[in-house]
């Protein structure tokens, strides 16, 4: 994401920067159906369009949000209705070509960085809403929108327009197949459309389309993405060990809502789309997603099942760490709060033993967490805010490798021990992710732009996550 092809397919991969939040911005005056209004808000809920279409301190949806990548930057634009700069002057098939078609008013196509693949299956009626919303319940903001870092010939967008008659879905309103039930079509159509679940979550192909954009496309189907700001999407499938196999309904109803269960607790870019929108979603749409998910068709577990080893316990606890790597930092560095057993502290420290980040094939947001820290954002459900500290100035690179590698063996956790110093010294000074798969296949670090040699995408890529983890709280 050199020549014209090659921008189209390139230019691809700004779409796993899919936002993660949602606005509270105040209503102007109404000249629309209230409750249509009221809908579309709901709708830009479902849809995370906050998170993008806002910049770090910006008003609200007026754009300039920075999203780096390979190529150069783009900016989100202004989609307040501010008539010279904003949708202002867009009539509702305007809206409608650029949300489920990716083409904008003056006819050129849009960086897919914006979902429209998934948005392509809207219906007709949450359109509308949301056009309603954006045109009467949104402040206009007068924001002059900037141009793209990116250098000529890669800055033309024509090539766009390829990459979406390849790989983007003709727009069509989903209808669920016959005899499905309601309520997991309610959810299905969320994954798929307005929550663009996938758009992380699913992995890529050759030109950074989405594998599968719904359960037809097989197992690929929210198997697990590649990192996004140096965090992995993990699985949604039902494997026992790398996705939700051990989760019930009720815990990703309780997940989605406040971020934070008794075996696991949100992070990175997951934690704007729980502090920013799901949390606001019904809880009828939050069971119809659990249910949805839960329902999916199963994928052969990668791993068999998980089963506890209380072997590592049992060392840490006699303190017979000497000759095992990273268990003495553990001991001092991460017990106290992770214990050790690995099984944290419910709904606040994560437990570690069985976590399916902690295992998956990359482990790049193990890594990561442990380099930069993190934040357990807080939720209307939720109220307290729980942080991680970084440890990249108190751990030289050897011991965070160490440290990571012994997590990633420990309790019964079966993933590689494959971290190296050198890796985590490209992830702390040049944000380069941990590559541990091939560009192609599942889960990758790698793509390839076109028929040209692989590149790596991962650094340089900022979606910016301070603009959503409590720096505007004001909004």
């Amino acid at each position: 994401m050199i020549k014209g092809f090659k921008a189209a397919l390139s230019a691809a991969v700004v779409g796993l920067l899919a936002g993660t939040a949602l606005d509270a911005a105040p209503a102007v005056a109404q000249t629309a159906d209230s409750d249509l209004v009221a809908k579309g808000a709901y709708v830009a809920r479902l849809g995370d369009c906050v998170a993008c279409h806002t910049g770090l301190h910006g008003s609200v949806y007026a754009g300039g949000l920075e999203i780096k990548t390979p190529i150069g930057a783009i900016y989100s634009t202004n989609i307040t209705p501010d008539p010279t700069v904003g949708i202002g002057t867009y009539t509702l098939q305007d809206f409608d070509n650029a949300v489920r078609r990716g083409v904008r008013k003056d006819g050129s196509p849009l960086y897919p960085a914006m979902p429209y693949p998934s948005f392509a299956r809207m219906t007709d009626d949450d359109i509308k809403a949301l056009y309603a919303y954006f045109m009467h319940g949104v402040k206009p903001v007068a924001q002059q929108n900037r141009p793209v870092d990116i250098t000529w010939p890669l800055s033309m967008r024509w090539p766009l327009g390829i990459w979406a008659k390849l790989f983007a879905p003709a727009p069509k309103a989903f209808t669920p197949a016959p005899g499905t039930d309601p309520v997991i079509a309610r959810g299905e159509y969320i994954v798929t459309g307005p929550g663009h679940c996938g758009a992380c979550h699913t992995p890529r192909g050759f030109s950074m389309q989405e594998k599968a954009y719904d359960a037809t496309g097989g197992a690929d189907f929210l198997a697990g993405g590649a990192p996004i700001d140096n965090w992995i999407a993990p699985s949604l499938r039902n494997d026992p060990v790398l996705g939700l196999g051990r989760w019930s309904e009720d815990d990703l109803v309780q997940f989605l809502r406040s971020g934070r269960i008794d075996h696991s607790a949100v992070f990175g870019g997951m934690a704007d789309v729980v502090a920013w929108s799901s949390q606001y979603f019904t809880d009828d749409d939050l069971k119809a997603i659990a249910k949805y998910l839960k329902s999916l068709p199963p994928v052969p577990p990668a791993r068999g099942d998980y089963t506890y080893d209380a072997s590592t316990a049992q060392m840490l606890d006699s303190g017979k760490t000497a000759g095992v790597p990273g268990a003495d930092i553990y001991l001092n560095q991460c017990a106290i709060c992770h214990r050790n057993d690995g099984g944290g502290v419910a709904r606040m420290f994560p437990p570690l033993a069985g976590n399916p980040v902690v295992v998956t094939d990359n482990p790049t947001s193990l890594a990561h967490v442990v380099v930069s820290g993190g934040v357990l954002p807080p939720t209307n459900w939720a109220p307290s805010a729980v942080a991680m500290p970084g440890y990249q100035k108190i751990l030289n690179d050897q011991q965070i490798a160490d440290v990571v590698n012994f997590i990633r063996g420990a309790w019964g956790n079966k993933a590689p021990a494959n971290v190296t110093a050198a890796d985590i010294q490209k992830l702390r000074t040049k944000g380069t992710p941990i590559s541990a798969r091939a560009w192609d296949a599942g889960t990758s670090t790698n793509s390839t732009w076109g028929f040209f040699a692989p590149q790596p995408y991962g650094a340089g890529w900022t979606f910016s996550p301070s603009t959503h983890t409590g720096v505007d709280a004001a909004q």
